[in-house]
């Protein structure tokens, strides 16, 4: 039995009197045959419901749930109150045309001429091509949509063969992706390219529908009880800009892991070293773009799905707030916590593919209400200033709990260098109750994805999932709807902490992950691995964006000095 624990009301505490209190998930590493073990153990009714009751006493569920007294409304959705208008940014109305759009966000793009890059050597040592990098390739008559298609076509046919195999793409059609490009090489004969996206390789996650791909979210069985008839709307987007879509990016399976690991297909290696996971869930995505072979990719980020692989990877990855783009014809559309984000090697990239995808869905807009999007304007003088302003905040004791020191130390040396030399103030902060929004974080996920899944795992596609999708589930079932209701009135005095917060500051910094990429133990590639601690580290920053629906962008700023051999499809 536990005791009744009371909570004062959040405009109560004492934020002098919080104390921060480092994570320490109680949970075992499992792999191989202790793995299925475990799992065979934990789905028999009775003695499953001892597993899961010991594991979740012992991370204080009940404690923080059941046996406690909240004050709080529930918060069912994000709610945000009234903003006011940001300098130097550039409003984008919904309902233009995307390829408006990103004309509109290209030319808020600080100047750059792609010529001074241009050698027309392919042999040079590698380095990221911009967005109008290629597009000044092909108006220049450089190189054609359909040659880079040839690239393309080629390096994924050998990574496909590479051992260890590195498989990057569920679904791949070389002469869709032919096609595609042949018609984007006409448009720049004729003159007429649809956009600046127009002849720009992407890569869709695979639980985000890109017609005639199944979209099987890296599962064996969801194309069999989900058709896809057309392409999700951001995708529809990015298809009437001219994007040249490739194919279904490898993932975590139904996106409920924070590694890549996926035994139905093989796991994604990192682009920096293939003894490593790229992190997940879209690790197909931040993969596909961290190695050169596309410009950007989209992915779904849930609890830091597009950050996470973002960050192991070394490229830019952005979790817009939620509702701003519509989430119509994805897997994990019906929750609260979920967005549709791009990826991509420069932020000024992620800008022009979030343009054009952008735009919330009618029931969005009558629900959230949201405000304009807009788009930071670099191009003006009244940027700079702006930067200048920059109030950043940051909780020293959170920021400095990682699993190694370099990582808060060369954030802490990036925070120094915007202080220094462009005159951002760092504020100091304290964030309440972290604890508590790690697990109505996993209660409202959980909960959701149980949602969507019961009726495919109750007519026995249950059994079919991989080893971690179902252990997880098996936890999820444990949830109550008082559970669900009581990490609701937590969403909303969660959500009162920050707003407080945000009137001191700006933007709350911190490291993107709490560890750097993961080692793959070889004995989780047939079988997947449930390994708690990794995931705590990995999602130590992550999940504030996603229960309160906040923006949140991941930014590269070191390498690990073992790279993967990389390479430019010019």
């Amino acid at each position: 039995m536990g005791n009744k624990r009371v909570m004062l009301p959040a405009s109560e505490i004492d934020l002098t009197a919080v104390k921060y209190i480092p994570e320490n998930i109680q949970a075992p590493h499992l792999t191989g045959f202790w793995f299925k073990f475990f799992l065979n153990l934990a789905e028999v009714p009775g003695i499953g419901s001892l597993i899961v009751n010991r594991l979740k006493n012992d991370n204080k569920f009940d404690e923080k749930l059941k046996y406690t007294v909240i004050p709080e409304y529930p918060m069912f959705k994000p709610e945000f109150p009234p903003q006011e208008p940001e300098p130097a940014v550039v409003s984008i109305e919904e309902d233009a045309k995307p390829e408006d759009r990103v004309e509109l966000a290209l030319k808020c793009l600080p100047e750059y001429d792609p010529a001074s890059n241009w050698s027309g050597d392919t042999t040079t040592s590698f380095r990221y091509w911009k967005i109008r990098d290629y597009a000044y390739a092909y108006r220049s008559k450089f190189t054609t949509p359909s040659m880079v298609a040839e690239r393309f076509i080629s390096a994924i046919e050998e990574f496909n063969n590479k051992n260890p195999t590195t498989p990057l793409l569920i679904s791949f059609d070389p002469d869709e992706v032919r096609k595609q490009a042949a018609a984007s090489t006409q448009r720049f004969e004729q003159g007429n390219p649809l956009s600046i996206l127009d002849g720009i390789f992407m890569a869709i996650k695979d639980d985000i529908d890109c017609y005639s791909h199944q979209s099987k979210g890296a599962t064996t069985w969801m194309h069999e009880v989900r058709e896809v008839k057309k392409d999700a709307v951001s995708v529809s987007r990015l298809r009437s800009c001219g994007a040249i879509l490739v194919g279904k990016a490898n993932m975590h399976e139904l996106g409920l892991g924070t590694t890549g690991n996926n035994a139905n297909y093989g796991t994604t290696r990192n682009p920096h070293d293939p003894d490593r996971y790229t992190g997940g869930s879209s690790s197909g995505p931040a993969a596909i773009v961290a190695l050169g072979l596309c410009s950007a990719a989209l992915g779904t980020d849930g609890g830091g799905s597009v950050r996470i692989p973002s960050s192991l990877c070394g490229v830019v990855g952005l979790k817009s707030t939620y509702g701003r783009t519509d989430m119509t014809g994805s897997l994990c559309g019906d929750g609260t916590v979920a967005i549709i984000g791009p990826i991509a090697t420069t932020v000024e990239d992620t800008i022009l593919v979030y343009a054009a995808i952008l735009g919330s869905s009618p029931a969005d807009r009558i629900s959230l209400r949201p405000s304009l999007p807009c788009v930071p304007n670099f191009s003006s003088q009244e940027s700079l200033q702006s930067v200048e302003s920059l109030r950043l905040g940051k909780y020293t004791e959170w920021f400095n709990d990682v699993f190694s020191t370099d990582i808060s130390d060369k954030c802490g040396n990036v925070l120094s260098q915007l202080s220094e030399e462009h005159g951002c103030r760092i504020v100091e902060i304290v964030i309440p109750e972290l604890h508590e929004m790690r697990i109505a974080h996993v209660v409202s996920i959980g909960s959701e994805a149980l949602c969507a899944l019961n009726p495919d795992c109750c007519d026995g596609k249950g059994e079919r999932l991989t080893y971690d999708t179902r252990t997880n589930l098996t936890l999820f079932r444990s949830f109550t709807a008082a559970d669900y209701v009581a990490a609701q009135r937590l969403r909303r005095r969660l959500m009162y902490f920050h707003m407080e917060i945000f009137k001191r500051v700006d933007i709350i910094v911190t490291p993107t992950t709490g560890m750097t990429a993961p080692i793959i133990p070889p004995s989780a590639l047939k079988v997947g691995e449930t390994n708690m601690q990794v995931t705590g580290n990995l999602m130590r920053f992550i999940i504030t964006a996603n229960l309160l629906g906040l923006p949140a962008v991941t930014v590269p700023q070191i390498y690990s000095k073992k790279l993967y051999p990389l390479r430019s499809i010019f």
